[in-house]
């Protein structure tokens, strides 16, 4: 009994250096009203991105403004860089990943140009959204404060 009564754990941490923030702070209603699913955001003050949990790169999008990544627990995690980025055809990212990829939890995974977004008028909030939330049994809690890139976020506990 004791083997199927142990709670599976996602460990996820901060995307960037930055102040990481609850989600309903976005300028996005799409992220803040969590109509794409759970998570947290951060505000970056540095270009590097690390992957914000451990798994499988999924879909990377041809514009570069966004990825997924599914955990070895089976959530989904969207990881989607600034707001209305797609916009930007690629040009403030770069990448350092593929589809099918195995990343480690804080792995250096892409840049954004903070500079180039915020030139062009676009918000460079991250935001890690986990999107099959119904896998989520429960989300774990977090306090808004300022972190650097790999810091723990939360914990999230998975069905």
């Amino acid at each position: 009994m004791g083997l199927f009564t142990r709670k599976k754990i996602d460990e996820f941490v901060a995307p960037a250096t930055g102040k990481l923030i609850h989600l309903d702070k976005v300028s996005d209603p799409v992220f803040s009203q969590k109509l794409m699913g759970d998570g947290y955001a951060l505000a970056p003050t540095e270009d590097t991105i690390v992957a914000p949990i451990g798994g499988v790169i999924g879909t990377v999008f041809p514009t570069k403004h966004a990825l997924m990544i599914t955990s070895k627990h089976g959530l989904e995690i969207m990881l989607h860089l600034g707001i209305d980025t797609v916009e930007l055809k690629g040009k403030p990212f770069e990448m350092f990943i593929k589809e099918g990829d195995t990343v480690k939890i804080g792995q250096k995974i892409a840049t954004m140009d903070l500079k180039q977004v915020k030139e062009a008028g676009k918000d460079t909030s991250l935001m890690t959204i986990i999107t099959n939330s119904d896998e989520v049994k429960e989300m774990g809690e977090f306090v808004e404060k300022d972190v650097l890139a790999g810091d723990k976020a939360m914990d999230v506990s998975v069905n």
